[in-house]
């Protein structure tokens, strides 16, 4: 016969398991989404300051370049603005295929094909939390499409990576680098987009916002243009603190204050995948 107090703990485990479980994904979610995602750096506003926290994910930066000019959309749970009405599947598609609930093609300014690689539970996760984000009503223009928009996809990017594949330290730093979408900001605009094939890492993208213009740097393993001459500490202080080798500020839009969140051992399987990158002059 069970006791009382046994019966208790018994319906206690079977009712808290699930929620905690939710809650982990929601906590991986929170940790990706705010951190090595660097979500809110497009799709929050933002003004002379910095960031408008409280109209966060509402949408945010516009970019009028060869490809297209849009802007980050809203990403709240608002129905008539935001995501609020897509389903998980859809948000899915969204997210690794770039393709809208409707059947178009999202700008190539969303890293869509660098998120190919997630693995299927971080995709969950950033879902898990992306519904937890408040609803806010906010539109924004609907985006110009000057040519036809692709889905480019990083060299070694093309799957969903499994859990097992990130025990390794290079393919670990090489699969957050890659959702954190560096070579998208690292790698120069051509007339049919970012320029992944010949000048990945090179540098050279040029960012227009309230803080003036940024051109991003190398970050190829060049000891001459990139940070091959760099140490691990001074490659991690910039990309946590916005601090150069020589001791001069980082512009946004780096997200350095996104990557101050990464936790020490991620941040060190992004430098050990970084002194992989071949070096480009």
């Amino acid at each position: 016969m069970i006791r009382i107090g046994s019966l208790a703990l018994v319906i206690g485990v079977l009712l808290t398991g699930p929620v905690s479980a939710e809650s982990e994904l929601v906590a991986r979610g929170d940790y990706l989404v705010n951190g090595i995602l660097t979500c809110g750096n497009c799709h929050t506003p933002k003004g002379p300051s910095g960031e408008i926290s409280d109209k966060a994910f509402s949408g945010g930066a516009s970019w009028d370049e060869p490809p297209f000019k849009v802007t980050a959309p809203n990403i709240t749970q608002d129905k008539e603005t935001g995501i609020g009405n897509y389903t998980d599947t859809e948000l899915k598609q969204l997210l690794r295929k770039g393709i809208k609930r409707n059947g178009t093609r999202v700008a190539m300014i969303m890293p869509s094909g660098f998120y190919e690689i997630m693995t299927d539970r971080d995709l969950d996760a950033v879902i898990a939390y992306l519904r937890t984000i408040k609803p806010i009503r906010n539109a924004v223009p609907e985006p110009i499409y000057k040519i036809s928009q692709g889905h480019p996809v990083p060299p070694g990017g093309e799957g969903p990576y499994t859990e097992a594949m990130l025990g390794d330290k290079v393919q670990q730093g090489f699969y957050l680098a890659t959702i954190a979408h560096c070579m998208e900001c690292h790698t120069p605009m051509g007339p049919q987009g970012r320029e992944y094939a010949t000048s990945m890492g090179a540098g050279g993208g040029k960012f227009t916002g309230p803080w003036g213009v940024s051109v991003s740097r190398n970050i190829s393993s060049s000891k001459t243009k990139g940070i091959g001459g760099w140490t691990d500490d001074e490659i991690k202080r910039a990309i946590t603190q916005g601090v150069s080798k020589d001791g001069s500020k980082l512009n946004p839009p780096m997200g350095f204050h996104y990557y101050a969140t990464v936790s020490a051992a991620d941040l060190d399987a992004i430098v050990v995948y970084l002194r992989t990158v071949p070096p480009k002059e």
